[in-house]
């Protein structure tokens, strides 16, 4: 009997002994798991600017999945100072505007249709965001990619030519142009932000003495001077590169339309409002249109008045 006594303990205390190790195995297994799930997550930066425009040119803040943004932008004529006021600030001369809509199908992808009303443009734009900035700056900029694809609604004249010119005949294909663009932005404190883009045109049609294409490099600042007010700034600088050109000498008397587009002005925001009141050099609303076509030089005072509107809705 004795030894039953004793085989019973000694089994008692081996049962004892591996219930607490298996215990004390599934409490670190518990542990780690709770460690896993707890480490921190990259968070990003609060958008570098206020919202997806910056006078014409596009930012790198895209908003959440099912957001519509309406936007409104306006081009004043450009304002005469040698005409005695008459056109009180290019207010009564020729103006242009656009109407568009951006809708965020994805977090990190915006679609937007618009109509402008020069040349009657209707255009498609694209925004996809390829890397965000983090809080700790293991990222440290934000890069996006943006895209738009333009149709001239002019009459079918204006490509037809007279009947003795070498010109060739009215294509579709004729009424579109294209703008491609990296832009890279840094949110740099809770007031500055700044961002660089790149850029791509083309047109498919033009006048013989203008080139088909050009590469631009634009510039975006935002200095936030109160919680719903920041001076803002801008500039597309068209580079000239000797490659590119379809012809190489011009007659004088031609207008060469090459002339960097520079903005500035003030912001005045919301959580789902911006507007904008500035000063541009360029009265075109498209970046194609500013890149290829600008003729005024803002620092001789050749410069209109712009106001943008915009407006979220979340669905």
């Amino acid at each position: 009997m004795k030894n039953v006594y004793i085989t019973l303990r000694i089994s008692t205390l081996t049962l004892l002994a591996l219930f607490l190790l298996q215990t004390t195995a599934f409490g670190q297994e518990e542990a780690t798991e709770d460690t896993i799930v707890e480490t921190p997550v990259e968070r990003p930066v609060r958008p570098a600017f206020e919202s997806g425009l910056l006078f014409d040119a596009a930012t790198t803040t895209l908003y959440p999945s099912k957001t519509l943004e309406m936007i409104i932008q306006h081009r004043f004529g450009i304002i005469d100072f040698n005409d005695d006021n008459t056109d009180f600030l290019g207010i009564w001369g020729a103006s242009n505007i656009r109407i568009g809509m951006n809708y965020s199908i994805l977090d990190n992808l915006t679609v937007g249709v618009g109509a402008t009303k020069f040349n009657k443009m209707e255009d498609i734009q694209l925004k996809y965001r390829v890397i965000e900035q983090t809080r700790s700056n293991s990222i440290p900029v934000t890069v996006m990619l943006y895209g738009v694809a333009g149709i001239d609604g002019s009459a079918k004249s204006k490509w037809d030519g007279t009947p003795d010119s070498l010109e060739p005949k009215y294509k579709f294909s004729n009424r579109l142009s294209y703008f491609t663009q990296v832009i890279v932005s840094r949110r740099f404190n809770d007031k500055l932000s700044l961002q660089i883009a790149p850029g791509f045109t083309h047109y498919n049609s033009v006048d013989s003495v203008y080139n088909h294409d050009r590469f631009s490099l634009s510039f975006a600042g935002r200095y936030k001077f109160s919680p719903q007010g920041s001076f803002i700034i801008s500039g597309d600088f068209p580079v000239d590169i000797e490659s590119l050109k379809d012809y190489k000498k011009v007659d004088p008397k031609t207008v060469i339309y090459d002339r960097p587009n520079v903005c500035v002005g003030f912001e005045i925001s919301t959580s789902t409002h911006a507007f904008h009141i500035y000063l541009a050099s360029a009265q075109g609303i498209l970046p194609q249109e500013d890149i290829m076509w600008n003729k005024n030089d803002f620092f001789k005072g050749e410069f209109l008045i712009g106001l943008n509107i915009t407006r979220l809705w979340n669905f």
